[in-house]
């Protein structure tokens, strides 16, 4: 028994061996492919029955994907190649499943090169399409189930070819002339003209008129800050009353600003809330004491500061992803839409997902449940632009199992070669 033994030893020996060189070979063939994980071979030895009297039990080979193993990232010229830097996967789904429409199954990718296809779809060359969860028209994300695919969509960018960005916030500074409010002066309205841009790109415009308050004797300090609107027909959307400090310590700023129309006036933050055509726009005037604001000094009208939020329709001109996962939509009028957000999935062990071709991986019993994150909460790390993870081979490690593997090889064959031999002197024993 125990020769039989030895040669079934022998047996094993080469069987897990074998094993071992298909997973080297297949670790040095894609030490170039992006995204690879190394794959390992480990052996466990048999007992049976009657190995205290010297049977040998043999070998077996078992073999896994180490797919927490990360390789290092490398930088490239398209925005749209990303790479995972730390735990966590970018959800990714294929072509054929967007293109039948219906429920669509999600895998999972630490890199991929995605270019939109014919129709905006960030698709890989590979067959893979980038999914995210799609921003409102504001920008900001709607709050979207953590534990399931719902809410996840292909991530398209031909969508957001044209956009306008409305104006919704403005600064304005400007320096009315004091000697208006003194007894004797003209009383004559000064206009200041902005420019503001509506919901369709258009440019409209508030006229601010200030007309002073000409006292009778000594200095008023007041002004009358009428606001119009052309998208409304010329219509007043706010009017207030302005009164400015002559004091020494903050002469010229606001003392305090009374609302006669219009939204009401926060002290606090020095804005005032008009509703135009379009919708609400927020204006800082200035905090009584701000010099920042409007100011009364001298005898000087002159607009200090102007600034405002906004653009007229834009042409998209590229998309970036940045390290939270945010698809950001770059408009050649100088502003900046964020599309989608790409989470990160996570699950409990990385290393018990279903391995598929090109780098992709699925959810199994053995992963656990997934769980998507923002990037960069938790325990994910951070999405990276313009890179690509490589192959987690070390070539010249692999090289050294190979060598150790041949040589096990041969070992195990020569114990065959021994064994027979064996078996043959016993087989001349009988003749």
């Amino acid at each position: 028994m125990t020769i039989s033994s030895s040669l079934n030893a022998g047996v094993a020996g080469l069987n897990a061996n074998a094993a071992r060189l298909a997973t080297i070979s297949d670790n040095i063939a894609n030490a170039s492919t992006y995204g690879y994980k190394r794959s390992d071979t480990e052996f466990h030895s048999m007992v049976i029955d009657g190995a205290s009297g010297g049977s040998a039990g043999g070998v077996r080979a078992t073999n896994y994907k180490l797919i927490d193993e990360r390789g290092p990232l490398v930088a490239t010229s398209n925005a749209t190649d990303i790479a995972v830097s730390g735990r966590g996967m970018v959800p990714v789904t294929d072509t054929t499943a967007v293109e039948a429409g219906g429920a669509l199954p999600m895998y999972m990718m630490t890199t991929a090169s995605f270019r939109p296809d014919e129709n905006g779809v960030l698709t890989s060359d590979t067959g893979m399409v980038l999914m995210g969860w799609p921003a409102s028209a504001d920008g900001t994300i709607p709050a979207y189930p953590r534990d399931t695919v719902d809410g996840l969509e292909p991530v398209q960018v031909d969508i957001n070819q044209f956009a306008g960005d409305p104006t919704t916030k403005m600064s304005v500074g400007v320096n009315l002339p004091a000697s208006e409010t003194e007894v004797g002066a003209s009383g004559d309205t000064l206009n200041l003209s902005v420019e503001y841009f509506g919901n369709l790109g258009t440019s409209e415009t508030l006229s601010v008129d200030f007309t002073p308050t000409v006292p009778g004797v000594g200095s008023s300090n007041e002004w009358t800050m009428v606001i119009t609107d052309s998208a409304s027909g010329g219509a007043t959307v706010g009017e207030y009353t302005l009164t400015f400090d002559d004091s020494r310590e903050n002469g010229g700023t606001l003392a305090s600003v009374t609302t006669v129309s219009g939204g009401a006036y926060d002290a606090t933050e020095g804005t005032v809330t008009i509703n135009v055509d379009g919708g609400p726009i927020e204006i800082s005037i200035g905090a009584p004491g701000d010099p920042g604001g409007l100011t009364q000094l001298s005898d000087t009208f002159a607009p200090t500061a102007i600034t405002k939020d906004g653009s007229p329709v834009g042409n998209l001109t590229s998309v970036e992803i940045d390290e939270n996962g945010f698809v950001h939509a770059i408009y050649d009028a100088g502003f900046t839409r964020t599309i989608y957000q790409i989470p990160l999935v996570d699950v409990p062990n990385p290393n018990g997902l279903v391995a598929l071709d090109n780098q992709a991986y699925q959810i199994s019993h053995e992963s656990g449940a997934f769980f998507l994150w923002d990037a960069g909460d938790g325990p994910t790390g951070s999405v990276v632009g313009y890179a690509r993870e490589e192959s987690a081979t070390d070539v010249a490690a692999e090289l050294t199992h190979l060598i150790q593997t041949q040589r096990a090889y041969s070992s195990n064959a020569k114990i065959i070669q021994t064994v027979d031999e064996m078996l043959q002197e016993t087989t001349n024993i009988k003749r």
